[in-house]
């Protein structure tokens, strides 16, 4: 079939490979166009851009699929489909207030202040090693000592695994060095708040206001910018001794890093989440709640790794994991951490505020067994967008949700009541959980297990169901995991929330990245893989492929609906929506599924995430060297944006809307008010090779399968390292922001 012939069915309300729009969201009108009803000439047409592999969505009926799909050449860019372009923003390096924009830009919120006028809120993740050193000097314009400290800890043997630099000397050279980097790489993450317009012409441009800031994740430290808390764990930060490490400072805390998606709310303010803080900081806590001490993760730096820099600076570990709230118009607010809403590793958060209800807040732990949570306020909502909502956020329930195999659900609150009742490894990919031991040591009579040294973990690792049982005999509520008063373990319990989830029996997941809320109150929940890890893994009881395989690693999309509609409902009801993986195995042709964006039909917009380490690799051999299924992830190519409705006659189909640059992650999609302009961030564009030099490729090949499940050979042509945004040839790769509109 023709391109003609498929856009002339599409106009004409027809089922082809093209998606009619009225705005770039198409959110304001269903697929299906009735031309009665509607004047042709006001769409445009959204053809899908051609994937790796075949879709059914791409137009190619199958025995022309093996032709269209033999050859496929990787491209080094944004690719969107013909009609759409896309802009920088603000890139890596670029002045932003007092500081510069950071590295790894992830999730995006744009608050508008007036009709084509807002502030863009930016969050910076982490630091990809090995283009951040390459480039560093070449786009910040000054040099670190990389290759001293390298050599340094090259010739002590005793660093092979890392130094405590917190424990040198202060007037050991090697101690300032690190410090110097250290300095420059949490200075990279954070937050950013620009503030940008749409000219004369069209285009969306920065205007520098005095609201322009960056918060890093060294604010505080020697600038007086610390970042604020609220919440029960308040209490365990101003402990100045216990049974473990304090930093001295009490509730201020220095920083935020890790932050990767977030949320807005009604009232005009920016949730930030804070996930991966364990590879810069201390995760494990004593039973009172205070840190590790900053020894138990030292610094690690080589060409490909810059762990730990939290270390050199002795941070407290338990003041990282939370979610930070920021209000961008307000120049002089640098943060607030609520506790309530618990310390793990945030992807997002899902927000849902109505009139005369509490608010419900949802997120998810972003590891391999990790859970969805839920936090209500005690006090009900009276007008949404009164900034005094925040004040809601320091008093309430933090829950954790327990998924039943026959699509209903119930929420498990976390305080020190709540039964001790874990769920069994035998159920669990992996066959195995964490579960936290308390105060119980190896010397008391009464404990059943030989609690773990804490360099490990002060937590037993089950992976037998007997385990399971004798834990339970010994432990009865989550209150005797933990020590202090009531309040004081209510705030341990939200320090440990992963942990202490475990321990009350909440559904282990598969990665849950993303918590977004329909229009109607339904909450859809991205799952990118569920494979296990050393983490944990998914319930297979739940997280299964098209086929039922366990464990499956091409993720989910779930959608969750609360009893009632009620917000603060104690049991929902929940169903897979859209499945990962090839489509004639019964997938929707992505994988990884990451951010999510729901337009006002809710019909969805999603990014994926295949890690880095995946994307592209040569796939010769559907089996492993153990005759298991292998793993195909770089079958799918580059990381993705695709389009589902979720209404009409093109319902629950996936169409490739864009592809991303070489090694990136395409991030934080987000709609200005009308739905022209789609801002997008673009994350560590060459992060596993660094520049591209001399625009060097390489040739690869895959056995791919047609929709309809014939085999055939396909010659892929892959950019070795990436010259994104700039394109031009050696350029240095930078995380960079984006917008998208209509040509």
């Amino acid at each position: 079939m023709s391109i003609k012939r498929r856009n002339f069915l599409l106009l004409m309300g027809g089922s082809a490979g093209a998606v009619a729009f009225n705005t770039l969201s198409g959110c304001d009108r269903k697929l299906t166009v009735e031309p009665n009803t509607q004047s042709l000439k006001a769409l445009s047409v959204f053809e899908p851009v051609k994937s790796p592999i075949p879709l059914q969505t791409a137009g190619f009926n199958p025995e022309q699929q093996q032709e269209a799909y033999r050859n496929y050449e990787v491209v080094d860019d944004l690719v969107l489909p013909k009609g759409f372009e896309y802009q920088v923003i603000a890139a890596w390096g670029d002045k932003v207030g007092d500081s510069r924009f950071g590295y790894n830009n992830d999730y995006l919120s744009f608050v508008p202040i007036g009709e084509n006028e807002g502030y863009l809120s930016v969050n910076f993740e982490y630091i990809s090693a090995i283009p951040w050193i390459q480039t560093y000097a070449k786009v910040i314009g000054k040099s670190l000592p990389f290759d001293e400290v390298i050599a340094k800890l090259s010739y002590d043997s005793q660093s092979e695994n890392g130094i405590n630099a917190y424990g040198l000397s202060e007037d050991d050279s090697l101690k300032a060095q690190i410090r110097e980097i250290c300095s420059e790489a949490l200075l990279d993450q954070g937050l950013g708040i620009i503030s940008i317009r749409k000219n004369a012409d069209g285009k969306w441009e920065r205007t520098s206001s005095d609201a322009d800031r960056r918060i890093t994740g060294i604010s505080g430290l020697t600038d007086g910018r610390y970042l604020k808390a609220t919440g029960p764990a308040v209490l365990v930060f101003r402990k100045q001794q216990g049974l473990g490490y304090t930093d001295k400072l009490g509730d201020r805390i220095i920083g935020t890093f890790g932050n990767c998606a977030g949320g807005t709310t009604p009232w005009g303010t920016v949730l930030s989440a804070e996930e991966n803080f364990q590879s810069q900081v201390t995760e494990p806590v004593y039973a009172d709640g205070t840190s590790f001490e900053p020894e138990k993760v030292p610094f690690v730096f080589g060409k490909g790794d810059l762990y730990g820099q939290g270390n050199v600076f002795g941070l407290a570990g338990n003041k990282y994991g939370w979610i930070v709230e920021v209000d961008p118009a307000n120049p002089n607010d640098y943060g607030t951490k609520h506790t309530w809403l618990g310390r793990y590793r945030h992807e997002a958060v899902g927000v849902r505020v109505e009139s005369g209800k509490p608010l419900a807040f949802y997120s998810g732990c972003d590891r391999r067994g990790g859970h969805v949570y839920k936090f209500v306020s005690r006090d009900p909502v009276s007008n949404p967008k009164d900034k005094a909502n925040s004040q809601l956020l320091s008093q309430g329930m933090l829950y954790v949700a327990k998924f039943d195999s026959n699509g209903t659900g119930n929420w498990i609150p976390l305080n020190a009541d709540t039964a001790v009742n874990p769920d069994l490894p035998s159920n669990i990919a992996g066959n195995l959980i964490h579960l936290p031991l308390g105060q119980q040591s190896s010397g008391d009579k009464r404990t059943l297990f030989q609690v773990p040294e804490p360099i490990k973990g002060n937590y037993l690792t089950a992976t037998k169901d007997e385990e399971i049982a004798r834990y339970k005999q010994q432990f009865k509520k989550l209150g005797d995991l933990y020590a202090g008063n009531a309040e004081e373990k209510q705030g341990v319990i939200l320090i440990d929330a992963h942990y202490a989830a475990n321990a009350a029996g909440a559904t282990c997941t598969a990665r849950p990245e993303d918590t977004e809320i329909a229009p109607n109150g339904d909450l859809y929940i991205s799952f990118t893989s569920g494979s296990p890890s050393k983490d944990g893994g998914p319930d297979s009881r739940i997280f299964k492929g098209p086929k039922g395989e366990t464990p499956y690693e091409y993720g989910w999309v779930m959608r969750l609906t609360e009893d009632r509609n009620d917000p603060a409902a104690e049991t929902f009801k929940w169903e897979i929506v859209a499945t990962g993986g090839e489509p004639n195995s019964g997938g929707m042709g992505f994988a990884n599924p990451d951010n999510l964006l729901l337009d006002k039909s809710g019909n969805v917009w999603m990014v994926t995430d295949t890690s880095t380490s995946k994307l592209n690799n040569a796939v010769k051999s559907r089996t492993n060297d153990e005759g298991k299924a292998a793993n195909i992830s770089g079958l799918f190519g580059n990381n993705t944006i695709w389009y589902i409705p979720t209404s009409g006659e093109n319902a629950g189909k996936a169409f490739l809307f864009g592809i991303g640059p070489m090694d990136c992650d395409t991030s934080g999609p987000s709609f200005t008010p009308d739905k022209q302009t789609m801002f997008l961030a673009i994350q560590h564009p060459g992060e596993a090779n660094g520049t591209r030099l001399n625009n060097a490729s390489e040739t690869r090949e895959y056995l791919v399968y047609t929709t309809t499940g014939e085999e055939f050979t396909q010659t892929r042509k892959v950019p070795i390292g990436s010259n994104w945004p700039d394109k031009s040839s050696d350029a240095a790769p930078k995380p960079a922001v984006i917008y998208i509109s209509k040509t």
